[in-house]
């Protein structure tokens, strides 16, 4: 059971949920945006600590990495109007941050040529990995179950429905085969 054996949004979540129990997000997250490009702060309360787990994960998959080449990652385009969109880089406050809360957890160390994760950072991506690939799916047995029942439930309700036009048209073509009696005698 590997990191990459998960898909990346279900491991990021898990680490998101773990983060907020290890450590605190800055005073500031509720108020930052995320960059020149983002318009509104992020809408979610627990934004920087998906974040945080996005960039480790970044760490893991991209090796030696430093913080211009995350925010060149987590840029993004600058409406202008009329005008066309350009690149713009994300907030390095934000990813220095995260950065640097990660080294103090232990999760990544500096290098010469950028941050490279530990091995306390990819014991932990393993473990987490095997946890959020057993959680995905228990919850994805639990949709298709639900799923099931919905759809037995569906085909139940449409066969009761059925048989009640059924029996409705036998009776309305009674009804109608009788007056047609009286009116020969």
């Amino acid at each position: 059971m590997g990191i990459f054996d998960v898909e990346p949004a279900v491991l990021i979540k898990e680490m998101a949920k773990d983060f907020k129990g290890k450590f605190k997000q800055p005073q500031w997250a509720e108020w930052v945006k995320t960059g020149t490009h983002a318009e509104r702060a992020p809408q979610s309360k627990d934004w920087f600590f998906e974040r945080a787990a996005s960039v480790l994960y970044r760490v893991y998959k991209d090796g030696p990495v430093g913080t211009e080449s995350l925010r060149t990652y987590y840029g993004g385009r600058k409406k202008r109007g009329v005008r066309p969109e350009k690149k713009r880089k994300s907030s390095g406050k934000i990813i220095r941050t995260c950065l640097q809360t990660l080294e103090k957890e232990g999760f990544i160390k500096k290098g010469k040529t950028g941050r490279a994760v530990t091995s306390k950072g990819e014991s932990y991506l393993n473990r987490l990995a095997k946890d959020a690939k057993a959680v995905h799916e228990k919850e994805t047995k639990e949709k298709a179950e639900q799923n099931r029942q919905k759809e037995a439930d569906e085909l139940a309700k449409r066969a009761q429905q059925e048989t009640i036009k059924q029996s409705e048209k036998k009776e309305g073509f009674r009804e109608q085969k009788k007056p047609q009696q009286k009116q020969q005698k």
